[in-house]
Formats: structure tokens, sequence, C-alpha cells
């Protein structure tokens, strides 16, 4: 017989040093359905002097939980699984509701969280140190591997459980301890949904700590306070550079890992299977509305299939469902706010001046924008260069792979891409071209797998997540020697 697990509340306020409480200030957040406008909850908003003691708490948890036996802390992660699986329909259904995730994007975010808590169980034992060789007669070399300290988080709204945990989940295996900052539009399910769990799977208290505020009260003292040594942020590219800014010229110096804007090209070449191509790149550009770094946002196909690409992705695009995120037929739900359509709006109006043809559009209903095809794209245009975060899809016409290649390098981003071909050695030699941190040979550009690298070149970011490489970031090396002999010195 299943148990009826009791749904959580109190989101109303902070988590701080194992305390549910309310911010300091007087401000109010109210956090709506992005779909219905409905209420979800209000939150009292931080000040600095929540801050200060989410930092000064998790500065003290995180000494003993540094020495806590790696079997403990995986034990966390794995009792969280349960707490995911038990409460699985209770979690997609605030992501719907907070995120304006369809049913389907939520089910995905819900098990990339299952995913990472899996991953970081098997942590603690992995951050391994070494014993080198060194030219100096009996000395030994020793490089102990430790956690850094106390890891700073600063998370987006698009993916927000998800995007969060990809930094907490492997922080606190490491022995780090975390003072999260979710995103405004997300604070329950980027930030409150992960303290309950974490909580309920014994965490000790003080190890994990959410802090919910705006940006002119808490934003730059996030990272500018002394306590945390890394600071994580997923974000846009000029909000990263700006964080990045501060964590090396302020008081003390920060690593920094920033996940910042992308412009994946899609690129079709002309001996590509045409049907999966086109579903794939509709499936890239517009899962959760296109508002995900690595959605595809420049779709270039060469000239041989373009028509025929065209045709069959307008005609694939027309039949998506759009409405009701709840709905698990629906692929277009919301955007998250007011703000992002309002500019989703202007871009499509700028695209049309500029004499871009508009091959499939829609009228808004509420926050809901219906699916936008643009063909006739330059690819230095406004359009094609801006990171769109909506279901706007431009089709750039390429003369052939050389100038494919040249179109899909065209841009300061450098985030994720995908290219198409039948020709598995065309496709390994296009991709090993391609300036991004990530290609995906016959898939959409929408890939994240807690087992492999998740990373950035040019202007999309700073750092490496998953695996092997976020224990390399969220960890530090310190070299001890041992002389055994008395050696000579020179004088």
């Amino acid at each position: 017989m299943s148990i009826v697990q009791t749904p959580w509340e109190g989101f109303t306020g902070q988590y701080i040093a194992g305390r549910w409480r309310p911010g300091s200030t007087v401000k109010v957040l109210e956090n709506r359905n992005p779909y219905d406008g409905s209420l979800l909850t209000e939150i009292a908003l931080a000040d600095v002097s929540d801050l200060d003691a989410a930092y000064q708490a998790a500065a003290l948890a995180q000494k003993d939980w540094a020495r806590t036996l790696p079997a403990e802390r995986s034990a966390v992660f794995m009792r969280a699984v349960t707490i995911l699986e038990t409460r699985h329909a209770e979690i997609v259904d605030w992501l719907i509701r907070e995120s304006g995730s369809t049913r389907t994007k939520a089910e995905i975010e819900w098990g990339a969280v299952r995913s990472g808590m899996i991953a970081a169980a098997s942590m603690p034992t992995r951050a391994h140190g070494r014993i080198l060789p060194v030219n100096i007669a009996d000395k030994e070399s020793r490089v102990y591997r430790k956690p850094i300290g106390v890891v700073g988080v600063i998370s987006p709204w698009n993916w927000p459980m998800h995007l969060s945990n990809r930094s907490i989940a492997p922080a606190l295996a490491l022995g780090n301890a975390v003072v999260l900052k979710p995103a405004d539009d997300t604070p329950v399910t980027g930030g409150l949904l992960l303290a309950r769990i974490y909580e309920e799977a014994g965490l000790p208290v003080g190890l994990l700590n959410v802090v919910i505020g705006e940006v002119s009260d808490i934003g730059d003292a996030f990272t500018l306070h002394p306590i945390p040594k890394f600071i994580s942020f997923t974000g846009s590219t000029r909000v990263g550079r700006h964080i990045g800014g501060l964590a090396m010229t302020g008081p003390t110096l920060k690593r920094v890992g920033l996940e910042l804007g992308g412009n994946a090209p899609c690129v079709v070449l002309d001996d590509a299977d045409l049907d999966l191509a086109v579903h794939a790149a509709v499936v890239g550009r517009f899962l959760h509305q296109g508002q995900i770094c690595m959605s595809s946002n420049r779709i270039i196909v060469d000239e041989a299939i373009h028509d025929r690409f065209v045709e069959a992705f307008i005609e694939r695009v027309r039949n998506l469902k759009v409405g009701d995120p709840n709905d698990p037929g629906t692929v277009i739900g919301p955007l998250i706010n007011q703000r992002q359509l309002q500019g989703a709006l202007q871009r499509i109006e700028a695209a049309q001046t500029a004499g871009m043809t508009l091959a499939l559009s829609g009228k808004p209903q509420g926050q809901i924008l219906p699916p936008h095809v643009f063909i006739n794209v330059a690819n230095d245009s406004l359009l094609a260069q801006t990171e769109q975060f909506c279901p706007i899809a431009p089709i750039i016409k390429a003369r052939d792979e050389a100038e494919a290649l040249l179109l899909a390098n065209q841009t300061e981003f450098g985030l994720s891409s995908a290219v198409f071909t039948q020709d598995e050695a065309r496709g390994l030699r296009f991709a090993q071209q391609i300036e991004a941190g990530m290609t995906h040979i016959n898939d959409i550009s929408v890939n994240d797998d807690p087992d492999n690298m998740f990373g950035g070149e040019k202007n999309s970011g700073v750092g490496r997540f998953n695996s092997d490489w976020i224990i390399a970031e969220l960890t530090s090396d310190h070299w001890i020697s041992i002389q055994h002999q008395r050696r000579a010195y020179p004088f």
C-alpha cells in the first residue's frame, strides 16, 4: 500500500541555518504562475544581514561535513533520490505551475535532478589525491584534494531545479557547504523545494542555505562576501561578466564557474536524413518554448535541401500544440514573464522591418507566444545573433558545407551545437571545427548528462560542469612534501 504524502508547505521566506524564516526586509515577492497569473506564494525577502547569516552558517557547518565519511555523504543523496521518487507528482506540478514548464519538459527536468543526485552519490569516493615523483633525494611529494569550503550558487529560472542542483549536489558531495540564490521567477523550484528535499534526506543543518532577495539588496554582496571561495553562476553573459568581475576585483579573489548565453547552430548538410534533421531541429528549437541556453537558436541548412527542409519544418511546427502546460500534449506553453514576451515581440517586428520573411506566426495568448518561423535570415542580422529564449526559429541558407561552418562559427557564443549528415566521418570532421564546448552529430543541441562534460567556449562561459570536471572545479589541490632525511641546502 502506497503512503500518501502531505504536500509541502511554508515556502514563504528563507532557509538559513536549518530554519524556515522570513527575510528581514519589508519587501514581499509575489510568486505567480506564468500561465494563468494565479498566486502561488508570497515570500518575505532577504537583506544583507540574512545573506551574512547564511554564509556564516555554511562556514560553520562545512568544517565538520568535510570530515564526514564518504559513505555518509553518499547516503544523503540516495535518500534524496527516494524523496524525489516519492514526491514525483508534487515536484512536477511545481515545475509546471512556477516555471511554465510543459508537462513533457517538467518530467525531463525531474529526471535530470534525479540523475544528478545519483551521480553526486559517487563523488565522495572520486576526489583523489596523488603521490608524485620529485627530484630531491629522500623527499616524498603528495597532493591532497580538499573541498574548497563554501560555494555560492546563483541559478536561473529556465530549468530552475536542475540548474540549481547541478552545482549544489556536487558541491555538497565533495565536502563543501552551499549558499544558494535562486532566480526571482522560480524561488521555490529553484531553491526552497531543494532545501526541503535535502532537509528530509538528513543533510546536516547549515550546509545548504537558500537566500531570496532583490538584486539591489543582495546581488553584488552575494559575490563580494568574504566567505565563499567559489561562485557558480548560470545565466546571461551580461550578468556573468559582472559577477566574474566582482569575483576577481573584490576584496577576496574567488574562483568562478560561469555558464552563460548561447547561440547554438543546428547545421543540416546536403546529405542529411531530412526527416531526422527536421524533427530534431523542431525539438531542439521549441523545447521549453526555446528558453534553453543550448537551444538550436540558428538553423543553418545547405541550399541543396533548403526548400524541402523549410516546407517540412513549417508543417511540423504548424501542428505543435500550444496552450495549457499541464496538458500532456502541449508543446508550447507560456514564456516566464511579460518582459520576455515583449522582448520577443520587439524582435519579431524588427526582423520583419529588416525584410526577413515571416513564414509562420500567431498571436500571443496571455504569455504564450505561438511558434514563429523566419526564412531569408542573414546570419549577421540582429535576429540571428541574439539568443532568442522564445519560440522563434530563424532559418539560414548556406551555399555549401564550407559556408555552413563559417556561419556556424560567426557568433560571440560557443556553448552547444549540432550537425546532421549521413556520413559519420564527415560529421566528425565538421564537429571538430565548430568553436563550441559541445557538438552533437545527428542529435539535438540540447544535451546535458551528469556523466559527461558540460561547458562552453568564447562568451558562453568559463569552467566545466559534471563528473570529473566539476570535481576539479569544486575542490582544491594542496601540495605537501615530506623531507625524510636532512638535505643539503646551497648556503
